[in-house]
């Protein structure tokens, strides 16, 4: 047969043989033997199993044969095993194949499987990430040393503001007054009226009170010969007496956004708390206006034996949420701020006598950051006072007083001094410190359909009295300690032009250069 390869015997440069079948097979020889023989031809063999196989698969067809898998027989009897040559050592039966799958007209090519690729190895921290997470550990480290230092900042500021209240610094001084354009008049402050001691100011008579509720116009103002004062409500103004004492100041406001934002609130927390209440004739009908107003804080008068917080009664809960109101406070520090900068010995004299009055009893002011014993909010919904003068504040003293509300401050709202002949634009969210025991005011009212507050900070005269008798009233001084009941009585007299030296003058306030 051509073609077919046999296995040979091969001798080594030794002289041994080898061969493939030698290995450990005796019968492996006799089978080379026959096969190197000429005579052998392997054909009928083949033939002889092919006819075999056909016989054997002819017997299991039927008219079944479409539903019937030959496959199935397979699986179930392995074929007879094809003999060799050596009858009794028939070569080993082929390996089962599983069945091909069925031919479709249009064949899907096989998905192409791809090796799975072999896992890479978790690659380590990389420099740039490890860079930038330590760049971010030293951030939030110096974060935590910012917060920490400005909470020490924090704390200190406000142990100081208790103690000490605002300081302006010489820059700040010179940064505010320096620019400040001042508003001279002719007023004699010695000439304002004022009680016996100068602890309050001195009762209007009845000729003053005629005509003081009559509504007047900037035009009817001006007719009278007041002098308009066109402000921004921004630009500090001081007001100076004829001897160039700054009796009182067009403050201003902070020119930034977060302080008129609280100007806002403050405004329509105080006109929303009014107007939610049903307040009784006599809050809403009194001798400064008709509008509904209520005192907050610590108050001494006539009769009292010691200050005392004063009692809002029904409308306590009120009272407190106006005074725990953070916009309302900020602008309460600012007027206290405010204060300190314009009238620096006069603020350190109120500030003397919070802690005199610390001596001879525990009390609390309406607000932390600022000086003043008492506070008024004029809740509207259009408030315009008569003319007044707020006689038991202190005769010298300053009351701070904030204007707020929606209404075009050009037209309406204007402050009147009556004793300095000006009326003066008061826009929304601004504040304006005066002497108002001493110095009559009143308002324009804005127009309709305009909305105006007020809220306002003052000490009464009486606490300043309380404090210089010692802790006690006059009569308690008189009986307890007669001599210093004498010294007290003799130093009133010169107690209005002692007062009065505490106001600064803008030579003062300016730092040399």
């Amino acid at each position: 047969m051509s073609g077919l390869w046999l296995p040979v015997m091969r001798k080594t440069h030794s002289g041994n043989g080898y061969s493939p079948f030698t290995l450990g097979r005796p019968t492996f020889p006799k089978i080379i033997h026959a096969l190197q023989e000429p005579a052998f031809d392997i054909g009928p063999l083949i033939a002889r199993a092919v006819s075999a196989e056909s016989e054997e698969q002819d017997d299991h067809e039927g008219d079944d044969e479409a539903d019937h898998d030959p496959l199935d027989d397979a699986r179930d009897e392995p074929p007879a095993p094809l003999l060799g040559l050596d009858q009794g050592h028939p070569f080993p039966p082929p390996k089962q194949l599983d069945p091909l799958p069925p031919v479709t007209a249009n064949p899907k090519p096989a998905a192409i499987l791809k090796p799975a690729a072999s896992p890479k190895p978790r690659p380590g921290p990389q420099r740039s990430s490890m860079k930038a997470e330590k760049v971010a550990k030293a951030a939030e480290k110096a974060q935590k040393v910012r917060t920490a230092s400005h909470n020490r900042r924090r704390a200190k500021h406000a142990r100081d503001l208790t103690t000490h209240g605002h300081l302006p610094s010489p820059a700040t001084v010179s940064a505010i007054v320096r620019p400040a354009a001042p508003l001279r008049t002719e007023l004699n402050a010695s000439a304002l009226p004022t009680a016996f001691g100068a602890y309050s100011g001195k009762l209007e008579d009845k000729v003053e009170k005629r005509g003081s509720k009559v509504r007047r116009s900037v035009a009817d103002l001006i007719g009278l010969g007041f002098q308009l004062v066109k402000w921004d409500g921004i630009t500090p103004r001081p007001l100076l007496d004829k001897n160039g004492r700054i009796i009182a100041v067009l403050a201003g406001r902070p020119n930034h956004a977060k302080y008129l934002e609280s100007a806002n609130f403050a405004f329509r927390t105080i006109r929303d708390a009014g107007a939610a209440e049903n307040f009784p004739a006599a809050m809403r009908h009194h001798r400064r206006g008709l509008f509904a107003a209520m005192n907050v804080g610590l108050f001494y008068g006539k009769g009292q034996r010691f200050p005392c917080w004063l009692n809002n009664k029904g409308y306590t809960t009120l009272a407190d949420g106006l005074l725990g109101d953070c916009h309302i406070q900020r602008l309460a520090c600012f007027a206290d701020a405010a204060f300190a900068l314009w009238a620096p010995r006069l603020y350190r004299y109120y500030r003397d006598n919070d802690a005199g009055l610390r001596r001879h009893m525990s009390f609390r002011r309406p607000f932390v950051g600022s000086i003043f014993a008492c506070a008024a909010f004029n809740f509207g919904p259009n408030v315009w006072t008569f003319k007044h003068r707020d006689v038991l504040n202190l005769a010298f003293g300053w009351c701070a007083v904030n204007a707020l509300g929606e209404f075009d401050a050009t037209t309406g709202g204007h402050l009147v001094l009556e004793d300095l002949k000006l009326v003066v634009e008061f826009p929304h969210g601004t504040l304006i410190l005066l002497p108002s025991a001493t110095v009559a005011h009143s308002n324009v009212p804005v127009q309709a359909g305009e909305e105006r507050v007020s809220f306002t900070q003052f000490t009464p005269g009486g606490i300043f009295r309380f404090v210089d008798n010692g802790g006690q009233t006059v009569d308690e001084l008189a009986e307890r300690n007669p001599s210093e009941y004498d010294r007290i009585m003799a130093r009133k007299a010169a107690r209005w032009e002692e007062g009065l030296s505490l106001l600064s003058t803008l030579d003062e306030l300016l730092p040399e250069e």
